[in-house]
């Protein structure tokens, strides 16, 4: 009896010498990123360095089916941790060992190793699913878009949980792998460069790749029947367009008469914002119904309804100039969304003034003078919208008013510096518009609390515009 007794303290010994210091103190990951907009959005307890997605799409019935492998880095101990997905999961393995797992919530996957991560131990964590993703539904919507021939994967501020798990927040940006087999005659369009393209048994599969850092919601996947064009940049980036075959004839003219013009548009973009910070570009127009545009990295999903009259290459610009406002400089918390959608906002207009519809101030000015000081308009803070206002107009309009009046206050010389001293400072990374206050501050040698304050934090028409006028 004794004996038993000894024998079992020892081998409990044992094993606790054997798990590292680490991952003995482990406990789960949190289920969100501690973003206060969306609580339940990312997760805690690692850092994805790398997603590889296998997959396959039957677009006859929307079915999509594969593997995604994720790389990633542990930055606590972890007995458990949380993917954003929504499809039907059937297999999890973590470092090839097969793992627990279940739904929670809304679109959380709770995943349990079989045995506890140590901190700063790298993971490769494989999931296996399969799924409709047009026919699934979070918080009331979906974010695959049903195409004739068909579907796409674009939106903000989520997409991914439509088509791969993910840590779906910003602020863990990653490297990634497409890989998605399409019968024989459709295509797959996605982010970054394609490796390859090989045909056999009738499927054709298409490896993208997309080598430079990436946030989830800019992870794009189209499958259906496109027509491509290739060019290049001034600087010599590939451009590669994609526009589907059946949209109707006029809004396929002016849709390349617009978009055809992305190298063009990124030369220009690049004297004011600096060299442009990705190996590829351009963009994809499919047969969808939304009235939305998406800055997918690389590769800009336009929808058709902006070409449905006439050309329109603003909205071109716009999505351009996230590539360097949101895709290579990412913001940090959902609130900092002005850093994303005023600058693109701004874009335009340096845009018209090139093409000379129209300057940035005469533009600004239209917006200022365009809403009474009781316009609801004025009520929303550019700065902090809130969730419920994070794309309202006044973001976008108000928001880039406030970068011309922040032109005016500092001077022509110091606010070009600044706009390509931003994108410097931060490449591949994320920014926060405190942060951005600050390089302010730095270059211009202006106290600007008053200013960043009126114009981004003040639920009121400013005083004047120009500033200071």
């Amino acid at each position: 009896m004794r004996k038993r007794v000894i024998a079992s303290a020892t081998a409990v010994l044992g094993l606790l010498l054997a798990i590292p210091a680490s991952a003995a103190g482990a406990g789960p990951g949190a289920p969100g990123i501690g973003d206060p907009y969306y609580p339940t959005y990312g997760n805690g307890g690692y850092d994805v360095s790398h997603y590889d997605l296998d997959l396959a799409y039957q677009p006859a019935t929307d079915t999509l089916t594969g593997t995604t492998t994720l790389t990633a880095t542990a930055t606590q101990g972890l007995t458990s941790f949380d993917l954003d997905f929504a499809l039907d999961v059937s297999k999890v393995t973590v470092d090839g060992r097969p793992a627990r797992f279940a739904s929670s919530g809304e679109q959380e996957l709770v995943v349990t190793p079989a045995r506890p991560v140590a901190r700063g131990h790298r993971i490769t964590v494989a999931v296996t699913y399969s799924g409709v993703p047009s026919k699934v539904q979070r918080y009331g919507f979906t974010s695959w878009q049903r195409t004739p021939d068909g579907g796409v994967a674009a939106n903000e501020p989520e997409s991914a949980w439509w088509w791969f798990p993910s840590n779906d927040h910003p602020a863990d940006k990653a490297t990634y792998d497409v890989t998605v087999r399409v019968p024989a005659g459709d295509q797959a369009i996605s982010n970054g460069l394609l490796v390859s393209q090989r045909t056999e048994d009738g499927w054709t599969g298409f490896h993208w790749r997309q080598d430079d850092p990436q946030a989830t919601y800019l992870a794009t996947l189209a499958v259906g029947h496109f027509a491509l064009t290739h060019s290049a940049t001034r600087a010599g980036v590939p451009v590669i367009n994609a526009y589907s075959t059946d949209l109707p004839a006029a809004t396929a003219a002016n849709a390349r008469a617009s978009v055809e013009r992305t190298g063009e548009i990124i030369d220009f973009l690049s004297t004011w914002f600096g060299p442009y910070p990705f190996d590829a570009a351009g963009g994809y127009v499919p047969n969808v119904t939304s009235g939305f545009s998406l800055e997918a990295q690389t590769r800009v999903f336009y929808s058709p309804r902006f070409y449905a009259t006439a050309p329109n290459t603003g909205v071109v610009a716009h999505e351009l100039a996230h590539q360097w406002w949101g895709d290579d400089v990412s913001l940090e918390r959902w609130s900092d969304i002005w850093l994303n959608e005023g600058f693109a906002s701004y874009a335009e207009w340096l845009w018209a003034e090139h093409e000379h519809t129209g300057t940035p101030q005469q533009l600004a000015q239209q917006v200022y003078d365009a809403h009474p000081a009781d316009d609801p308009f004025w009520t929303v803070k550019p700065g902090d919208p809130g969730p419920q206002n994070q794309f309202d107009d006044a973001v976008y309009d108000r928001g880039a008013v406030a970068i011309q009046a922040l032109r005016d206050t500092i001077g022509d010389r110091d606010f070009r510096a600044l706009l390509k001293a931003w994108p410097a400072a931060h490449r591949y990374g994320n920014g926060t518009i405190a942060q951005f206050e600050g390089l302010a501050e730095r270059l211009s040698g202006r106290d600007l609390d008053g200013f960043f304050q009126t114009w981004l934090y003040t639920a009121a028409k400013p005083a004047s515009f120009p500033a200071g006028s």
